[in-house]
């Protein structure tokens, strides 16, 4: 779901207007196959040459469908495990990825011949085999053909977080869970290890899946109970990570299939989806002092026969030190974007959704953003917490009014989205290459203000599983929720009864974004087909109407007839705009030194990093703290409206102001050049770049006429920056 791949990604070098050149990434074609059977499915690929490094390689892999021969069965239609390896130059495999075709069934929505599923992996850390010619492997388990499948691999130009020293495979295969006469730890024994010289840091990586069904509880793919079974990883006997296998798989992002999907599995995969490599820090590896690994399971299981199995493939990377000291890279954009991983999450129109990884060797407390539709004003906001070395979080930010705008006027087509880090821990961070992602997107649809919400619920109740047949009791497990751009809940039905219809009447006066959140705990809509005829079932449906003109809304996630009617897992959620029954424009928020200003209103509120600020209600405020700061306005009725975010990062500190008066010269230079500027913006910094992005030289306006020394670069062009909240950058050409 890496945007910086599947979208032509932009890279900010020095200035936002740069982008990448073709040369920075590198594209290899491996497997374009259609998997008929259960096979390897084996190619070898030219790979680059490793006299140069790579920021990030990712591996593209793109499942679609064709049309299987007159006669044949379960064609594209079944979650069959698909495992990707790469042959090592010593002859044995690693295995890179791990996922589950979906159960893509002809006539269910969203499949169909022009069907394609993008699996997007990170697959950095296996460069040492991913150099020259290597051998890719594709393991396809399935027993009916239908799917096709294209493999590529891009290498993107620049500096990895840090470099992978030594790969030690542990245990690979599949092994026999619950027969007391063979217990998988007796066939899973710990291992020793030694780190290589310059080890920093180590980390196990392991995939599990759980397959087949025993007699007991239906382990491994499923658990009748519900409890699941947990496994453990140590090192030197002490545990350094454990997991209970059960996973929902009502809430995947490609829904509905036309099989069992929906059923939730103790193998920790679910029919469509990608299996976790999930990465076991092991602190403390040293070089040259062994160390025990192990992985465990709960060996008093009895699964009564007909046992089922664990497929598992480990193993540890020891890692040099970190190539940054502080760094922070954009990994993913959930919302805004078209990407199908992310159907659940999109269309959206308000609050966009990023991931951003700590790629340097320092803690990050703070990071400074700048976000935007293209050809719209941008918004800052700074985010504060806590982000550990090789770490990612997932960042909500605020609302972008220009999202909500593209609805509300009905734009069509395609937009984009697009943001960039500007300061980590209050500086500029070591790369300025990842800093930068976009996304296209589509808008959210435009609803009237009055509609009404048709509910009826389902027989199925609270505590219901469906897996064995179990309709629940009490209340129905459906329930809705309406709520405006703040998060404020404008209206909800929860606590109801079964097989029971609900009208409810919606009258929205406040113009802008809302979503509809509909959820059912039980995880299987409130119809599903594999459930229909069977005893004490019976099924329910949501339906959204126009009262002006009485006609159905469509919604993302649901579809009104047919056989997958209301088939949506866990839930869904409807993101919509409105004209309301009132339209004020957004206040606009202006700063002169510590006073915040907003456009004229009749009444006013101001928030900081989204907390009300209490008594902050005049057209004014006089800010004491850095932060994120909002006003809401209203017009003394019903209308309001909120401003876009406003990020304060300098409290106390003298901005760097217009840098029209700046001049440079000479340009081009042989051996040094003069930065003029004037008196007001002595005392700022100034950074050159070259046109990858690398720091060449930093240091401060000590005077009006500021030398800088090119006598030692190569020929070329560079950038100059100055000052960290302007973005304008000075094109130097050394000679």
């Amino acid at each position: 779901m890496r945007k910086i791949v599947y979208s032509l990604f932009i890279i900010a070098v020095c200035s936002v207007s740069l982008k990448a050149n073709v040369g920075d990434t590198t594209w290899v074609q491996a497997q374009n196959v259609q998997l008929s059977w259960y096979n390897n499915y084996d190619t070898t690929a030219v790979f680059p040459d490793g006299s140069k490094t790579y920021r990030k390689i990712y591996m593209i892999m793109t499942l679609g469908q064709y049309n299987c021969p007159a006669g044949s069965q379960y064609c594209h239609q079944w979650d069959y495990d698909l495992e990707n390896y790469v042959m090592t130059k010593a002859g044995d495999t690693l295995e890179m990825s791990r996922w589950i075709t979906p159960f893509a069934t002809s006539g269910t929505p969203g499949f169909g011949s022009s069907w394609k599923q993008h699996n997007i992996f990170d697959v950095t850390d296996y460069y040492q085999q991913l150099k020259d010619t290597a051998a890719i492997r594709v393991h396809y388990s399935g027993y009916s053909g239908g799917f096709a499948l294209d493999v590529k691999f891009a290498f993107i130009e620049g500096t990895p977080e840090r470099n992978v020293l030594g790969i030690n495979k542990l245990w690979s295969g599949g092994y026999s869970y619950g027969d007391p006469n063979n217990l998988i730890d007796n066939n899973i024994q710990p291992i020793t290890l030694t780190p290589p010289s310059g080890t920093q840091a180590a980390e196990m990586k392991l995939a599990i899946t759980g397959h087949g069904q025993d007699n007991a509880t239906g382990c491994c793919e499923f658990d009748f109970t519900g409890v699941g079974h947990t496994y453990s990883v140590s090192m030197n006997n002490t545990t350094v990570g454990q997991q209970n296998m059960n996973v929902v798989c009502g809430t995947t992002e490609i829904y509905p299939q036309g099989g069992t999907w929906a059923f939730r599995r103790a193998g920790n995969w679910c029919p469509g989806g990608k299996v976790a490599m999930v990465q076991y820090k092991l602190n403390g590896a040293t070089p040259g002092t062994p160390y025990a690994v192990d992985l465990n399971f709960d060996d008093s299981y009895n699964g009564g026969g007909s046992y089922g199995s664990y497929k598992v493939e480990a193993s540890v990377f020891s890692y040099g030190g970190s190539n940054k000291t502080l760094d922070a890279s954009l990994e993913d954009i959930i919302a805004p974007t078209s990407f199908e991983w992310y159907r659940r999450e999109n269309p959206l129109a308000s609050q966009p959704v990023i991931v951003v990884r700590n790629t340097g060797g320092t803690a990050i407390s703070s990071i400074l953003f700048e976000y935007g539709v293209q050809d719209s004003t941008t918004s800052q906001f700074i985010w504060t917490g806590s982000l550990a070395p090789y770490s990612d979080a997932t960042i909500t930010m605020p609302a972008l009014q220009a999202i909500t705008n593209l609805s509300l006027e009905g734009a069509a087509g395609m937009h984009q989205f697009a943001v960039r880090i500007l300061q980590v821990n209050g500086s500029a961070d070591d790369d300025v290459s990842n800093d930068a992602l976009t996304s296209s997107f589509t808008i959210a649809p435009t609803w009237p203000s009055q509609f009404a919400i048709n509910l009826t619920t389902s027989s199925l109740a609270q505590g219901a599983d469906p897996l064995i047949s179990d309709w629940g009791s009490g209340a129905s497990d459906a329930s809705w929720e309406l709520r405006d751009a703040n998060g404020a809940v404008v209206a909800s039905r929860s606590n109801l009864n079964i097989r029971t219809a609900y009208k409810d009447t919606i009258n929205l006066t406040a113009a802008g974004f809302y979503s509809l959140k509909v959820t059912t705990t039980a995880c299987s809509g409130l119809h599903w087909w594999p459930l229909d005829g069977q005893s004490g079932y019976y099924a329910g449906s949501i339906v959204v109407r126009d009262i002006n003109s009485n006609t159905n809304l469509a919604l993302s996630g649901n579809v009104y007839s047919g056989t997958y009617h209301d088939d949506f897992g866990c839930g869904f959620t409807q993101y919509f705009t409105t004209m309301g029954a009132c339209q004020m424009d957004a206040p606009v928020i202006t700063r002169s030194g510590s006073t915040l200003s907003a456009s004229p209103a009749t009444t006013y509120q101001w928030y900081r990093n989204g907390v009300l600020i209490s008594g902050a209600t005049n057209s004014t405020y006089d800010i004491t703290s850095n932060g994120n700061y909002t006003v809401k306005v209203t017009d003394g009725g019903v209308c309001s409206s909120t401003s876009a975010n406003l990020a304060v990062i300098n409290v106390g500190v003298t901005e760097v102001g217009d840098l029209t008066s700046v001049s440079i010269a000479p340009n081009p230079a042989q051996s040094l050049f003069t930065i003029n500027a004037g008196s007001g913006l002595l005392g700022a910094s100034y950074t050159l770049c070259d046109m990858m992005g690398r720091k060449i030289s930093v240091g401060q306006l000590t005077s009006e006429q500021t030398q800088v020394s090119v006598a030692n670069l190569a020929s070329g062009v560079y950038l100059l920056n100055i000052g960290s909240q302007n973005h304008q950058s000075f094109k130097v050409v050394k000679n």
